[in-house]
């Protein structure tokens, strides 16, 4: 918990250094953590380059959803959204 913290902490900083238009940029307050398969590492890095176009017919929230009932992980909404 305390890594990912100092993550969000730098990077945010880091980023604010970058321009006027990052001066907004916040994380959001959760975070999540999830390995890939090494052979998929590709599959892995296209979609982080189209996800904004991805998210214009998905939601995050419905494809976060979506992968926790797939995998059958519980989870309380209250910890996730709130």
């Amino acid at each position: 918990m305390k890594l990912v913290e100092q993550i969000k902490s730098h990077s945010s900083k880091w980023i604010k250094t970058k321009g006027k238009q990052y001066q907004n940029f916040y994380w959001q307050k959760g975070y999540g953590s999830f390995s890939a398969n090494p052979t998929q590492v590709e599959i892995v890095k296209n979609y982080i380059k189209n996800q904004e176009e991805h998210h214009r017919n998905k939601t995050f929230k419905d494809e976060y959803e979506a992968y926790l009932k797939k995998y059958k992980i519980d989870y309380n909404e209250k910890y996730v959204w709130d």
